[in-house]
C-alpha cells in the first residue's frame, strides 16, 4: 500500500490513521470477490479504505477518470459481498466508476496499465474479465441491457440476479426511462441502483432514512403490502383505488420516488452510499425479495476521500497523471492549443458579430470548449444533459426560428441522434451547424470513442454538407464558414489533441463551399488529403521526393459537395492519385472513386488507391501508435504509393 496515497486521504479517519489488527492489508487477501465475501461484515469498511487508496495511487500513474469512482467504493464493496457476482449480474453504466469494481474482480494486478496500450480498457468490456458482462462506454444503457438479461433468465427458468448501477446524469436520457417503462411492465425481476452523486434527488437524512428503507425494502412490509392490496381488491374499485394512492403517496412522502413507482418501480432509498451499516442490510432485503423490479437510491459525493477530488469543481471526472499529496495534475507539454480550445475561440469570435449565434451541448460543456463559450454568452448555451436526441432536435426548432444553432457533440455521441439528423435536420433542410469534436482515433479512451463513421453516416444524406479542418487556422475558417451558411444543415469536424503549431487569425474567414485547396505542387503523384491527415501527408510527400517522386498535396477540405473540378484536375495531371482521410470506409475515398467511376476517369490509366481506417475496432492506446497500426502515418502513405507503383523493394531505405 501506497503510504503517500494513505497520508493523502485526509477526510477519511480510517485512512489517515489505520487502526487494524491485520498485519497484512485486507485487500492483498483479495483475489476475486469469492474472497471479500468470505470476510466478516465487520472488515468490510478497512476494505474499502484500501480500496479508495489503491484506486487513487493507481489513476496517479494512468490519468483518467478518478472521481466517479472514489464515490463508488463502499457501493462496490457492498454488491460484491452481498451479491454472488459473476453469476449475479453487475453492469456498470458508463463505466468511469468501475475501477475499484476492477480492482476486486481479478485486475489488481493490471490496474496501472489502465488506458495504456495493451493495458486495461478505461470501461467494462465483455472480453476483458468474466465480471463485465457489459460493454459500457456510452451512457444510459445499463437498464436495458439488465432487462435483456433478466429475460434471458426467466426464460431459461434461472434465478440469479441482475443488477443495473447507473448515475444520475445518466438518467437524463431518454432510453433509461425508455427501460424503465418497459421493465416495470413485464415485471420482471430487475435490480436499478440509482446512483446519485450529483443533481441530489432527495438527500438522505441520516438514521431515519436508513431504517424506513431498510423497513421498506424487507419482506416483511412487502408481504403485509401484498396482502393488503389483496384485500382492498375485495373492495368496490372506488376504495381500492384510493387506498392505493394512498399507500403510494404516503410512502413516496417518506422516500421520494414517485416517478419511479409510476414506471412500475418498487423504489427504496434514498440511502447513504458511504455508509455500509447502512447499505448492506438494504442490499440484502433487496437481494432476498420476490418478483418484480426494484429501484434502489443510493446517494454518495464524487471524489469522496480524496480531499483535491472533493475540492474540485468537476470532482476530478478525468484526470492527467498527478501528485498523490497535492493532488497537482501533470500539465502537458506547452506546445500548440488544442482543436477544442480554437473551436471555443472561433465560436466566440463569430457570436460577437452574430447575436443569432448559439451553442447546445449534450453534458460535455468542456469536453466540447463550450465552457468558455458559455462564461462569455451564458443566455445563448445550452447544455440538455446526455440527450443527444433531444439535443439535435432542439437545435431544429431553433434553426426554424431563424437562430444560427451549433450543436457541439463527439462525433461518436452524435451516432445517438443520428435518426434526429435524418429525420428533423436534414429532410426539412434546417440549417443546424454539427460540430463534431473528437474526429477519428483517440486515444485512450480507444474504440468506444472513436469518430470514424460520421463521414459515411453524414455524407450520405441529401443536403448535408461535409468539412474537416486540417489544421487550427482552417478549423477557424470553417467555424466562420458554417457561421454563414443557412442554406442547410452543415458538419464540421476535428480532432481530440494538439493542433500543428500554426498561427491563427483572430477570426476565421468564410471558405467557397465544396472548393478545396493544392498545399504542395507535383506532377508524379498526388496525395488528397481529408481532415487533419495532412500533416502526415506532407511528411510522406517529403520522403517521396528522396525516392525521385514528385507529389502534388491537396486538402479537400470537403467531403460533401465534392470538389469535382480539383478533383478531375488531378486526375487528369498524375499517374496515381491516393485519398487519405481518418474515417472507415464508405468515407471522403468512396466519393471521390464514384465521381471517377462516372466521370470515366477510371477507364484510363490513373491508378487510384484510397486510405481509411481500417474494418476492425482499435483498442486504446497513444494516438500516434493507433494511427501506425491503422496504416494511415507518413511511413503508411509512402508504402501505398510505392506499392502502387510497383516499387516496394525499395521501400528498405525508408528510415525507420
Amino acid at each position: 500500500m501506497d503510504l503517500r496515497v494513505v497520508q493523502a486521504v485526509i477526510s477519511n479517519p480510517i485512512i489517515a490513521k489505520p487502526e487494524s489488527d491485520h498485519l497484512t492489508p485486507l485487500l492483498d487477501t483479495i483475489k476475486t470477490p469469492y474472497d471479500l465475501r468470505q470476510l466478516p461484515a465487520s472488515d468490510l469498511k478497512q476494505v474499502a479504505d484500501e480500496l479508495r487508496a489503491e484506486t487513487i495511487s493507481a489513476v496517479s500513474v494512468t490519468g483518467g477518470h478518478l472521481g466517479a469512482g472514489l464515490g463508488v467504493v463502499e457501493l462496490t464493496v457492498a454488491l460484491h459481498y452481498v451479491f454472488s457476482t459473476p453469476d449475479d449480474r453487475l453492469i456498470w453504466d458508463v463505466g468511469h466508476q468501475a475501477y475499484p469494481h476492477k480492482i476486486l474482480t481479478g485486475r489488481r494486478d493490471r490496474i496501472r496499465t489502465l488506458r495504456q496500450g495493451g493495458g486495461l480498457s478505461g470501461f467494462t468490456k465483455r472480453d476483458e474479465s468474466i465480471y463485465d458482462p457489459f460493454g459500457t462506454a456510452h451512457s444510459s444503457t445499463s437498464i436495458s441491457a439488465g432487462l435483456g438479461m433478466a429475460v434471458a433468465r426467466d426464460l431459461d427458468k434461472k434465478h440469479n440476479n441482475v443488477i443495473a448501477v447507473i448515475g444520475d446524469g445518466a438518467m437524463s436520457a431518454g432510453m433509461a426511462y425508455e427501460a424503465m417503462n418497459n421493465a416495470g411492465a413485464m415485471h420482471s425481476r430487475l435490480i436499478v441502483i440509482l446512483n446519485d452523486n450529483d443533481m441530489s434527488i432527495a438527500p438522505p437524512t441520516g438514521a431515519m432514512s436508513a431504517y424506513l428503507a431498510r423497513l421498506v425494502s424487507g419482506n416483511t412490509y412487502r408481504g403485509f403490502r401484498e396482502a393488503a392490496k389483496q384485500l382492498a381488491k375485495k373492495l368496490p374499485k372506488f376504495f381500492y383505488d384510493k387506498a392505493k394512492r394512498a399507500e403510494e403517496y404516503a410512502r413516496g412522502f417518506w422516500t421520494g420516488g414517485t416517478l419511479f413507482e409510476e414506471l412500475g418501480f418498487y423504489y427504496v432509498g434514498p440511502v447513504d452510499g458511504h455508509n455500509l451499516d447502512h447499505l448492506l442490510p438494504v442490499l440484502e432485503n433487496i437481494r432476498d425479495s420476490g418478483t418484480g423490479p426494484i429501484l434502489l437510491h443510493v446517494v454518495t459525493q464524487k471524489g469522496k476521500g480524496y480531499a483535491p477530488a472533493e475540492a474540485s469543481a468537476d470532482k476530478y471526472h478525468g484526470v492527467t497523471t498527478f501528485d498523490v499529496v497535492t493532488g497537482t495534475q501533470a500539465k502537458p507539454k506547452a506546445n500548440a492549443p488544442s482543436y477544442t480550445n480554437i473551436f471555443a475561440k472561433s465560436l466566440i469570435a463569430e457570436a460577437g458579430h452574430d447575436p443569432k449565434i448559439v451553442a447546445i451541448t449534450a453534458a460535455m460543456p468542456t469536453g466540447t470548449g463550450l465552457d468558455r463559450f458559455g462564461e462569455i454568452y451564458p443566455a445563448r448555451t445550452f447544455d440538455v444533459g446526455i440527450a443527444e436526441q433531444h439535443a439535435v432536435t432542439f437545435a431544429a426548432g431553433l434553426a426554424t426560428e431563424g437562430y444560427k444553432p451549433f450543436c457541439a457533440i463527439y462525433s461518436t455521441f452524435l451516432q445517438r441522434g443520428y435518426d434526429q439528423v435524418v429525420h428533423d435536420v436534414a429532410l426539412q433542410n434546417l440549417p443546424v451547424r454539427f460540430a463534431l469534436d473528437r474526429a477519428g482515433l483517440v486515444g485512450a479512451d480507444g474504440p468506444t470513442h472513436a469518430g470514424a463513421y460520421d463521414v459515411a453516416y453524414l455524407g450520405c444524406l441529401p443536403n448535408m454538407v461535409v468539412m474537416a479542418a486540417s489544421d487550427e487556422a482552417e478549423l477557424m475558417h470553417m467555424v466562420a464558414t458554417a457561421a454563414a451558411y443557412d442554406d442547410g444543415p452543415i458538419a464540421l469536424r476535428f480532432p481530440r489533441g494538439e493542433g500543428v503549431g500554426i498561427d491563427v487569425p483572430e477570426r476565421g474567414t468564410v471558405l467557397e463551399i465544396g472548393k478545396g485547396r493544392i498545399v504542395r505542387q507535383g506532377h508524379q503523384v498526388t496525395l488528397l488529403s481529408f481532415g487533419t491527415r495532412l500533416a502526415e501527408t506532407l511528411k510522406a510527400a517529403e520522403e517521396l521526393a528522396r525516392f525521385g517522386l514528385s507529389a502534388t498535396v491537396a486538402d479537400a477540405r470537403f467531403a460533401k459537395p465534392l470538389d469535382k473540378d480539383l478533383v478531375d484536375h488531378l486526375a487528369a495531371s498524375h499517374d496515381l492519385l491516393i485519398t487519405i482521410e481518418e474515417g472507415s470506409i464508405g468515407g471522403f475515398g468512396s466519393y471521390v472513386l464514384h465521381h471517377l467511376s462516372e466521370s470515366g476517369a477510371l477507364d484510363g490509366a490513373l491508378k487510384v488507391r484510397t486510405m481509411v481506417l481500417p474494418d476492425i475496432f482499435i483498442d486504446h492506446d497513444k494516438p500516434e501508435r493507433m494511427y501506425a497500426l491503422a496504416g494511415l502515418d507518413a511511413r503508411a502513405i509512402v508504402t501505398k504509393v510505392m506499392e502502387a507503383l510497383g516499387r516496394q523493394g525499395e521501400l528498405t531505405a525508408i528510415s525507420a
